[in-house]
């Protein structure tokens, strides 16, 4: 896997291109972030792509956090009385 700037991405794009044509990932970074990955394009079924994008999470699924685990709660009982709920 390539690691290019911006600016090199931009100053020597046919080259890049070249190189992910050939099969090669390159991941593009804005000063010490990476904003994006060119890879060679496939086709894909559908499955595919969900397994990839849960492979790489978008940023802000990272910035979540867990919920607090409930003490003395029967989760059961709680789902029982709203299935019983709907009828």
């Amino acid at each position: 896997m390539k690691e290019v700037k911006i600016a090199d991405l931009k100053a020597h794009l046919s080259s890049h291109l070249a190189g992910v044509r050939k099969g090669q990932t390159i991941i593009v970074f804005d000063r010490s972030t990476p904003i994006a990955r060119l890879m060679p394009f496939k086709q894909v079924q559908d499955d595919d792509l969900i397994i990839e994008e849960a492979i790489d999470p978008p940023a802000a699924a990272k910035k979540v956090k867990p919920l607090k685990r409930l003490k003395n709660v029967d989760v059961d009982r709680i789902l029982a009385e709203m299935r019983t709920d709907r009828s």
